[in-house]
């Protein structure tokens, strides 16, 4: 048997994203016939720690300088997972050094870096671009998108979108997702991106106009904290000073946004770090004229249908358990029997074993978010920013 290619991968960062990247490209090759095998390089970062995340996450080389691997011929790949405000200018410099680049969500904290990161895909023809919306290799949402591709929604009536967390109370420090200047924003960038790509991804159309929209800060003020430390979402663990110090948060706790879609379908947007008692709910509802589908994260591997083609007296709401590889769920066949579930992780791995497709220039399962596609979300956040300021609607057309 000839030995397979491999892609050298570079990680920048190594907070919670390095650890499920670091262990996506870890198992991909265990699980998926990928074209080419994926070596973990170099991991960059600042933390003291690194060497030993490095040992321990299986990564061959560590270093607290980018530019190393940006003009390392060796490295193929350059994956981001750094704070939002960082994304850009790694960006720009791998795709200027030929590297094929992957950047977590949101594409970058403004929107004048998320059209510079575009172009300069757009650009560096012989690079691809990644933006790890990974709710799109949830099976359950990956057959969504299918079932509507294959008209058994028919026309589209309703979008109904809300990702709820509640870990941003008073008690959460001052994190760097608290500060405007590194995150962009708040719930909005961090959560409803990731609604905002899933309900373009699932229904195949696009936003044409923000119609209003709303967003608040609640806690304005936040306990300094001498280093990040502990965990990255939620501060817990991290070293507090001695003396209690706050700062003020520059970004919204939460963001409510209502939209039109081209093809019609009206939609509903919300997003929340304070959402008391829903820990991670990612949920969409999409209601079309032959059927209706709802999903919800917290039972991944579960997708509602209801049949409206179907006699009225056999009607009803019925769940599908996707889990069954051989009856055609997306991406379950490359992992257990049916009925033995997945997880979080698990996106990410398909994620990357679809990455690695579309390098070796062959086909994703499902649609890969590029930074072009993944612009055009950053889009419609801007949007939704800007009628929340101001009160008034917003057409995309306005958005550049």
């Amino acid at each position: 048997m000839a030995k397979k290619k491999t892609t050298n991968v570079a990680l920048i960062g190594s907070g919670f994203m390095g650890r499920t990247h670091s262990n996506a490209y870890l198992k991909v090759g265990k699980f998926f016939n990928t074209p080419t095998n994926p070596t973990m390089h170099t991991i960059v970062g600042l933390e003291p720690t690194l060497g030993a995340f490095a040992e321990q996450w299986g990564w061959q080389n560590h270093t607290n300088d980018a530019g190393a691997v940006f003009n390392n011929e060796d490295i193929d790949l350059v994956d981001l997972v750094t704070p939002n405000h960082l994304h850009a200018t790694h960006a720009i410099a791998a795709l200027e050094a030929g590297k094929h680049v992957a950047c977590e969500k949101p594409l970058a904290g403004t929107l004048d870096d998320a059209r510079a990161m575009a172009k300069a895909a757009k650009k560096a023809k012989k690079s691809k671009t990644f933006c790890w919306f990974v709710y799109r290799r949830v099976p359950a949402v990956a057959l969504a998108h299918q079932l509507v591709k294959e008209g058994k929604l028919g026309r589209i009536f309703h979008v109904r979108a809300a990702y709820l967390q509640d870990w941003g109370g008073p008690d959460t420090p001052l994190l760097w997702r608290f500060k405007g200047k590194q995150a962009g924003s708040g719930a909005h960038g961090d959560l409803n991106a990731h609604i905002v790509d899933m309900a373009r991804f699932i229904t195949g159309d696009e936003i044409t106009e923000v119609t209003g929209a709303i967003k608040e800060t609640f806690i304005k003020k936040r306990e300094i904290i001498e280093s990040a430390g502990g965990s990255a979402i939620t501060g817990k663990g991290a070293k507090k000073s001695k003396k209690k110090r706050y700062g003020t948060s520059t970004v919204d706790d939460a963001l409510l946004f209502l939209a039109r879609f081209k093809k019609g379908a009206i939609a509903s947007f919300e997003a929340s770090r304070l959402a008391t008692g829903d820990k991670n709910a990612n949920r969409i509802e999409i209601h079309g004229e032959k059927g209706a589908i709802k999903y919800n994260f917290e039972r991944a591997n579960e997708l509602e249908w209801y049949d409206n083609t179907l006699p009225g007296r056999e009607q009803g709401w019925s769940t599908i358990n996707v889990t069954r590889g051989d009856d055609g769920h997306p991406y379950v066949g490359n992992w257990w029997p049916a009925a033995h579930i997945i997880g979080y992780e698990h996106t990410f791995v398909n994620m990357a074993a679809d990455m690695l497709n579309v390098i070796a220039n062959k086909k994703p399962v499902v649609p890969v978010s590029d930074f072009q596609d993944a612009y055009e979300t950053q889009r419609v956040l801007e949007a939704a920013v800007l009628a929340a300021d101001n009160r008034c609607p917003v057409k995309m057309s306005e958005v550049k």
